[in-house]
């Protein structure tokens, strides 16, 4: 069977990233250029400067992943591109570089689903068992995904307002942590203890997520503590904030593996480099009996090789995308599932 490579193009936020994955499950080389040392200057993500450091940085980083690959666009079967969700303007500048790539090449685009990538990171891991369910914790998203056979998702929970990746971030601007909050937050989190008494987000029989209400009340006992002169331990908040939170995905995504009967749980997004939840999710599935695939820690923020692992099933089952490909910023995974044959 001939061997399938293709190449893979991530500009979804404010890292500029390409790869070349070999039949869904090997990396060849990829390459990835962060721009968080630049928006750490505004506390977030500015998406005007990170759509011009796109552009600035693009086809460096495409000749750098061949450079490091020692591969030519000859030896490429597929050009890949994340297409949504994301933003606008920088989703734009990797699609418009994709179809250029694509035309220029006479290779056919294939378009990719960001979340979907997030989840076929764990092919980096170990082969999907199915029925499976994955967990998808990140920036923008906090969802329960049922997944019967390759490439078909099925949402079970989602959150109704902030992403969990979002809550600690906000939580932690709160406090004093700089930005990107949420990894210092969790090293925090392994200096303090749980003192402070948090509201259980969302603690129903839903599979759903709600974070919007204990960042209010984080918001509020900050506040309150400095009207009364007291000062607020980090590392205890910290604690509090990622037990609280942790216990909730743990808890909803423990009767979920019951309900659904799954054989597998995979864990994907960026907040899946979490210690605090990877090592609690460890524990949970041992004693269920259910496999855990966690990527390894540099597939769990974006990067060009998860994308390029979702494409090859994608490609395999004929997903094309023409050159009037759009960015969709507020594309779901449930779209690629009515796109299923």
């Amino acid at each position: 069977m001939k061997d399938t490579y293709i190449f893979a193009i991530e500009t979804s936020c404010d890292e500029t990233s390409a790869s070349i994955i070999k039949n869904g499950c090997e990396e060849i080389a990829t390459v990835i250029l962060s721009q968080i040392d630049i928006h750490k200057n505004f506390g977030g993500v500015v998406p005007e400067i990170a759509s011009r450091n796109h552009t600035q940085a693009i086809t460096i980083v495409f000749e750098e992943c061949l450079k490091k690959a020692n591969m030519t666009m000859n030896d490429i079967d597929a050009i890949a591109v994340t297409y949504g969700p994301g933003l606008n303007g920088a989703l734009l500048i990797g699609i418009e570089a994709a179809k250029a790539l694509a035309f220029a090449t006479n290779k056919p685009l294939i378009p990719v689903n960001h979340m979907a990538g997030h989840i076929y990171a764990n092919k980096f891991v170990g082969e999907f068992k199915f029925p499976l369910l994955a967990l998808v914790v990140s920036g923008g998203h906090t969802e329960i995904i049922y997944m019967d056979k390759e490439f078909s998702f099925k949402k079970i929970g989602g959150t109704l307002d902030d992403s969990i990746g979002e809550a600690y971030d906000k939580v932690a601007r709160v406090v004093g942590i700089p930005y990107p909050g949420g990894p210092l937050m969790d090293k925090m989190a392994h200096m303090g203890k749980h003192s402070y008494d948090l509201p259980v987000p969302k603690d129903d029989n839903s599979y759903d997520f709600s974070f919007s209400g204990i960042k209010s009340a984080v918001i509020n006992l900050v506040h309150n503590e400095k009207q009364r002169g007291n000062e607020i331990n980090k590392e205890d908040l910290a604690t509090s904030f990622q037990e609280t939170v942790v216990g909730i995905l743990l808890k909803k995504t423990t009767r979920a593996i019951k309900e659904y009967g799954v054989k597998q749980l995979l864990v994907a997004g960026g907040v899946s480099a979490n210690s605090g939840l990877r090592e609690a999710l460890d524990k949970t599935c041992k004693k269920l009996n259910v496999e855990l695939l966690k990527p390894e820690i540099k597939y769990c923020t974006d990067n060009a090789a998860m994308i390029g692992a979702a494409a090859y099933y994608a490609y395999e089952r004929g997903d094309r995308a023409g050159f009037d490909l759009n960015p969709e910023p507020g594309l779901d995974l449930d779209k690629e599932s009515c796109n299923n044959g």
